[in-house]
């Protein structure tokens, strides 16, 4: 039987779903600290480029590219919960490894990219599992709850993070953060080790790989509204990672911050995904789901043209604004639309159907990444921001011509089985 949260304290009264947040919340501060942590090794230990910086974040997301199908196909012929844990052992190998090389002098840029690299594969294994992992552990009524969670845990650990980078860039070096990061995935498989429901196991019949993956490719294409989100979530990755990827440029190089007050800033702007983890349900009831999905997503993203402007004096509090509302509007609508997908999409397809929207989300990230850097090289890193963020509002129009604007609430039924597997 699937958890349910009807108790007084929801999900987190039921032992394995806390073990799975309580993991989570470990693996996410981790990533946190390293988001700031390993550009802040390349741009203080290694002096290393703007565009090597970029280069840099393009490599954590290039295995969406390379290995995003495959993945989700195998994904769902496997134990979930066994890919997770083989994908936390690896990437705490990988972080590992940096302080290891740094002791021993013989850190390089070379390493970071190929660390970034593994940590990137592990990565799509991990997310690939852990979002069709989930419906087996709760029910589909409680998803929106504990996807609110999660994220909300996720934001918390978002705004610890980069803080907390800089803190042990200050005491210690940018280097030992990515120890913590390390320990935060060792925590994680401890975790799901612990967790005592196993996934049952579905009857599957022998098929090639390549079915497989075409199955999760036309579901997607087909469906307008999984198509439009998808759509959607690929411009607004290739311009959000584009502005991401310059942050530590702009506020060290272009205006002067220290790496303690750099980690403080960006932490500051994580306060929007803990505020749009905690408005999604409200936001859902009251307006109704797809209209969630849409304000969120589409209205708020604008605000975000309040970045460039970011200087000493009130232009840092025209940046934290700017950040913290895109950030909670993209929280919430992300909330609300992965509760729908994990109650839409049939759980024997739900491998497959993730690592296609997520190898169209993420594969643009590395584009975004070199994109921001080949402009802050030409220009400036302030100018290059501009671009990207205009991009970002304008992406919102792929969600407002969909059929989302003519929906008070999305679908509460679920695609049939047929329609998913004999595609």
């Amino acid at each position: 039987m699937t958890i349910t949260g009807a108790t007084r304290f929801g999900l987190l009264r039921q032992r394995d779903f806390r073990l799975l947040w309580i993991g989570e919340s470990a693996s996410s501060l981790g990533s946190s600290v390293t988001s700031v942590a390993l550009p802040l090794v390349a741009v203080t230990v290694l002096d290393a480029s703007a565009f090597a910086v970029s280069a840099l974040a393009a490599a954590t997301w290039l295995p969406w590219l390379l290995i995003g199908l495959p993945a989700g196909a195998w994904v769902d012929r496997l134990s979930r919960r066994r890919v997770m844990l083989v994908a936390d052992w690896t990437s705490a190998a990988a972080f590992l490894s940096v302080p290891i090389a740094a002791v021993l002098g013989r850190l390089t840029i070379g390493q970071l990219v190929v660390v970034a690299l593994v940590a990137g594969t592990a990565k799509v294994f991990f997310a690939t599992a852990y979002r069709a992992y989930l419906p087996f552990l709760v029910s589909g009524p409680d998803l929106l709850e504990a996807n609110a969670k999660l994220q909300g845990s996720e934001q918390v650990a978002n705004l610890a993070g980069p803080g907390l980078a800089g803190l042990l860039a200050q005491l210690l070096s940018a280097v030992g953060g990515l120890i913590v990061d390390a320990a935060s995935f060792v925590v994680s498989a401890i975790c799901l080790t612990r967790i005592r429901r196993r996934e049952p196991i579905l009857a599957r019949t022998p098929r090639r790989l390549r079915a497989d993956i075409r199955d999760g490719l036309l579901l997607v294409a087909r469906d307008p509204l999984l198509r439009s989100n998808t759509l959607y979530g690929c411009a607004a990755n290739l311009c959000l990672t584009g502005y991401q990827s310059l942050i530590v440029i702009l506020l060290i190089g272009e205006i002067g911050m220290s790496a303690g007050e750099t980690g403080a800033l960006i932490a500051a702007t994580s306060l929007g995904g803990l505020v749009g983890a905690m408005v999604a349900r409200p936001m859902a009831a009251r307006f109704g789901s797809a209209r969630a999905v849409l304000l969120g997503k589409a209205v708020l993203a604008p605000v975000g043209l309040l970045i460039p402007l970011a200087d000493r004096g009130i232009g840092l509090a025209l940046f934290v604004l700017g950040s913290v509302v895109i950030v909670a509007g993209i929280v919430a609508g992300n909330v609300v639309f992965s509760g729908f997908m994990q109650t839409y999409v049939p759980g024997e397809v739900m491998g497959r159907v993730t690592s296609s929207v997520q190898l169209v989300n993420f594969g643009a990230i590395p584009l975004g990444a070199l994109l921001a850097g080949t402009l802050a090289s030409a220009f400036t890193a302030r100018a290059a921001l501009w671009v990207m963020l205009l991009g970002f509002a304008l992406s919102g129009l792929i969600l407002l011509a969909s059929p989302l604007r003519r929906l008070r609430d999305l679908p509460a039924g679920r695609l049939p089985v047929s329609s998913a597997s004999a595609l």
